[in-house]
């Protein structure tokens, strides 16, 4: 994934840039950038921060910025933001999404001719610079903004640092969020609205899907309509969305507490205790255990102070290490115990393999399992909060292909809860986990605790539909 943070003060901004940006860090771990206009120059910092905090590797650069304009992000994997000359003015860019389309767009942008790129990442062209070739292509910002967002398959959000201010563009469906602030000097955009309160910001609204505005210190201009069409990710409330962070107006804690008290209203396992797999399982957790009147407790605390997200690095062994070192098993809690855990979602299974292990191993009973959302079949082909190389390291999809003995679009009964197809998936994926107990949230009932209209959100990895 990835997030940013944009500002216009009437004031030196980069105090703001600084913990703004910061505020995102839940969204990344390779690298992170800042960028500031100070009236007569852009000026730029990236870092990696694949090994050390976002605030860490900037808090020096932070004393040697200044601007009353900037921009932020904390970055997947390219390197951000850039700073680009063209016959529009000069412009610092970042950008937060998915190109699927991206190898159509580099051929005919070498079709022009006049193209090139520059910022290599990884042996290939920087998305973020492809998307300013084709906002290049404009006769001014706005337009170079539509013929880019017209031209992405995919999703891409973005931010325009200009000599006169600041673009916010939200992608074209809507898939990832951007909202607006006002703070007592100037205007924010943001990904998570969990970077105003601290610094004095309150939520003006969110971007529509498609929708584009220019901030300035004195206000908001809106560039470019918003469609009516709305698909954003409900994997936001479900993980990787920040509690405090509310998209289309619905918190992500609220959410998941609702999540947590649908997947109780449908359970009736006799167990001693409810616990979440930290930390987004927790919320979930906590709305089971309080619908169900069933003690919570930790049996797992997680550390923090060093260990990053474990879904962010490629490497399965990496991500395997992480996951366990972050979680500290305490033993009173656990012998002898039949324990429930809610978790945010079983991904690829390897992680919480691992954990239930140990659980048996400090001496747990039974272990029952209650995931918040159902069976990811379907790789994520929108967003790249996900760096599975394959569908087949999706547990419920590898459990499809074990069944039908080949990899195959999954037939229509895998996504029938009812079904015996869907029950067997899901007890071959309860067997090779060690579970006691294994069932998954219904989709209406995370629907309903999002609490938006289905076709305003995409569902894509559940049950396919775009």
């Amino acid at each position: 994934m990835g997030g940013f943070f944009g500002v216009v003060s009437k004031y030196d901004c980069v105090s703001d840039l600084f913990y703004g940006t910061d505020y995102h860090s839940h969204l990344g771990t390779h690298r992170g950038g800042l960028a500031v206009y100070d009236g007569q120059t852009h000026t730029r910092y990236i870092h990696d921060i694949s090994n050390a905090q976002f605030r860490s590797k900037f808090e020096h650069d932070v004393h040697r910025l200044k601007g009353r304009m900037g921009i932020g992000v904390i970055s997947d994997t390219d390197d951000q933001p850039l700073i680009i000359g063209s016959h529009l003015g000069n412009y610092a860019i970042v950008t937060v999404g998915r190109i699927d389309n991206a190898s159509e767009l580099i051929k005919h942008a070498f079709s022009l001719r006049s193209a090139h790129f520059s910022e290599m990442s990884a042996g290939g062209v920087n998305p973020t610079e492809l998307v300013a070739i084709y906002i290049n292509q404009g006769a001014s910002f706005t337009e170079g903004i539509s013929i880019a967002q017209n031209a992405i398959k995919g999703s891409c959000s973005m931010l325009l640092l200009t000599q006169k201010g600041l673009y916010a563009a939200r992608d074209k469906l809507g898939r990832t969020p951007v909202v607006i602030g006002r703070g007592p000097h100037g205007y924010a955009a943001a990904m998570e609205s969990c970077a105003f309160p601290n610094l004095g910001y309150e939520t003006v609204r969110d971007l529509g899907p498609g929708e584009a505005v220019f901030l300035t210190p004195e206000g908001i201009e809106q560039v470019i309509m918003p469609s009516s069409r709305c698909q954003i990710c409900s994997f936001l409330w479900v993980y990787y969305g920040y509690p405090a962070s509310s998209y289309e107006g619905v918190n992500v804690e609220s959410a998941r507490y609702r999540c947590g008290a649908a997947l109780a209203k449908r359970d009736s396992a006799n167990v001693d205790a409810v616990a979440g797999i930290p930390d987004s399982g927790t919320s979930h957790a906590l709305g089971y255990a309080t619908a169900r009147g069933i003690p919570y407790c930790r049996p797992f605390v997680k550390y923090t102070p060093t260990w990053p997200r474990s879904f962010m690095p490629q490497q399965q062994q990496v991500r395997d290490l992480i996951a366990r070192m972050k979680l500290i098993p305490i033993r009173e809690l656990i012998q002898g115990k039949r324990l429930l855990f809610c978790e945010d979602s079983i991904v690829r299974g390897t992680q919480l393999q691992d954990t239930i292990r140990r659980l048996y191993d400090y001496g747990a009973k039974e272990v029952h399992m209650r995931p918040a959302c159902p069976p990811l079949i379907y790789g994520c082909k929108f967003l790249n909060f996900s760096r599975s190389r394959s569908e087949l390291d999706l547990a419920g999809r590898r459990a499809i292909a074990e069944i039908e003995g080949r990899d195959c679009p999954p037939p229509a009964d895998y996504l029938d809860p009812a079904s015996d197809k869907f029950k067997e998936m899901v007890d071959r994926i309860r067997r090779r986990l060690a579970l006691t107990t294994l069932q998954y949230q219904m989709l209406p009932d995370l629907v309903a605790a999002i609490g938006l209209p289905k076709e305003r959100l995409c569902t894509y990895c559940w049950d396919g539909a775009e």
